[in-house]
């Protein structure tokens, strides 16, 4: 009867895994190779010389073909670095590499990350659920909904709350809605009280099966402020239905610059401004992001003394063009459906070719702080203070993150800026983010940097890391 293999542990994150000789552990990022721990996925070298997206293959050091590895184009990130759990040495990679002229060292480290999260932007007048909703995935609590942009929704999801916070389900379903996210992938999130959205970075939405075309072109006032002076002299009276503003031309201030007549029409709902109403309807699905589905719901009676008369003609459209409707007066004042004009009906493509493509836009947001900054210095403050004051750049899998003002390091990056599959997990649970700091070797040694260990590009494309010596060049550049 043979013998087991014997288990090594892993110490690359908390979860301490156990790993038998060719398998991996629960992160599926590391395995026991030959009784060595080796990260799975190679490291990560960006040459921005190449196409965004080109591979031009993974490859061993002893494959390496001595492609030139050096100046500003070329970027050493943190993907497949490995990590510097438990902190208490120098990151996976320092490297040196000369930039203009300069001697520049980055350091590079997968970061875990138990505080961070995405905010989603998703571009849609659609009413996906009321502020401070709680959305849902896997039918467990993962963030909330923001307060809307202008023509956006906003939600919030991850969190230290929700990855750790809360049970282990909602702590599980939270990463795994994190991961997918920054990873690019789909998932479909579900808002208490409103939508059902899916969600992927660089995509349109789709609410609640329906995928989104276009966002609107702005406000119902602010469509009029555009369009006015072209319907005038096609029409008698517009209308642009949506949920924040409505506008009515006849009323509003681009009408009476361009001496736009009354047409005694009244609007339900809280007048504002002259021409510009709020609450004609609820929230929702239908026209402008309202819940109706017929405009003419929003129309109380019209008024003769302020010029309503038969044969009047009204045009209600929506800020995204997507819903039009042509009506004209009766002998009872009463609105009746009418073929579009052709002319109107440019109008409204008008309005619709001025809206852009709906998108969702995701940004990992996380602190880059604790313990991990040791694995830059031993003096972690003067990291942060070199942060703030510019003279350490911080980059995730080498795009530019922006940095938050205040205490900390905390980040935020577009995940489409970063190559496919940038980001991991462990099971604590947490999300593993590559994490770079790039600054002058002088500077580097300042602050208190492990210079003892800082290698050059060739070095480490030739001998790889304690993690194992596998490595890929990728595409870096639009």
């Amino acid at each position: 009867m043979s013998e087991r293999p014997e288990k090594i542990r892993c110490d690359a994150c908390p979860v301490m895994c156990y790993i038998a000789e060719g398998r991996a552990g629960a992160c599926d990022r590391y395995a026991n190779e030959a009784g060595r721990i080796i990260r799975v996925d190679p490291l990560t070298i960006l040459d921005r010389r190449i196409a965004k997206g080109d591979e031009v293959k993974p490859f061993l050091a002893a494959d390496w073909d001595g492609r030139e590895a050096s100046g500003e184009d070329v970027v050493v990130s943190a993907i497949g670095a490995g990590t510097t759990y438990p902190d208490y040495k120098p990151a996976p990679f320092i490297v040196s590499r000369e930039i203009e002229g300069v001697d520049c060292v980055t350091v590079v480290t997968e970061a875990i990350f138990s505080y961070c999260g995405v905010k989603v932007k998703i571009d849609t007048d659609r009413h996906l659920g009321a502020e401070a909703s709680v959305v849902r995935a896997q039918g467990e609590p993962v963030g909330h909904v923001m307060t809307s942009e202008y023509g956006s929704q906003m939600l919030s999801l991850g969190g230290v709350d929700h990855l750790t916070g809360g049970t282990k389900p909602e702590g599980r379903a939270t990463c795994a809605a994190l991961l997918a996210l920054c990873n690019k992938e789909a998932v479909e999130l579900t808002v208490d009280g409103g939508a059902t959205v899916i969600v992927q970075a660089g995509h349109a939405p789709i609410v609640d099966g329906v995928p989104e075309v276009r966002m609107r072109v702005g406000c119902g006032s602010a469509t009029i402020g555009m369009f006015a002076s072209q319907w005038k002299g096609l029409v008698d009276e517009v209308v642009v239905v949506d949920d924040h503003i409505t506008g009515v031309v006849s009323e509003h201030q681009a009408g009476k610059v361009i001496d736009w007549p009354d047409t005694g029409i009244r609007i339900k709902g809280r007048r504002s401004t002259p021409g510009r109403y709020f609450k004609v309807a609820e929230p929702g699905l239908g026209w402008g992001g309202t819940d109706i589905e017929d405009p003419l719901s929003i129309l109380d009676d019209w008024r003769v003394a302020k010029g309503a008369r038969p044969g009047l003609t009204l045009l209600m459209v929506s800020t995204t063009g997507e819903h039009a409707a042509f009506y004209e007066l009766d002998e009872a004042l009463t609105p009746v459906a009418k073929p579009m004009p052709e002319a109107l009906q440019a109008s409204v493509d008008l309005i619709a070719q001025n809206c852009e493509p709906a998108l969702c836009t995701v940004l990992f947001m996380g602190g880059a702080g604790g313990s991990l900054r040791s694995g830059v210095t031993r003096n972690p403050i003067h990291l942060t203070r070199s942060v703030h004051e510019d003279k350490t750049r911080v980059t995730l899998g080498g795009a530019p993150a922006y940095l938050w003002p205040g205490g900390g390091i905390t980040v935020m990056v577009d995940v489409t800026a970063l190559p496919d599959g940038a980001f991991g997990s462990v099971p604590t649970p947490a999300l593993v983010a590559p994490l770079e700091f790039t600054t002058t070797r002088a500077d580097y040694i300042a602050l208190g940097g492990h210079g003892e260990v800082v290698r050059d590009l060739d070095d480490v494309l030739e001998a790889g890391g304690e993690y194992g010596d596998a490595s890929r060049v990728i595409g870096g550049a639009e």
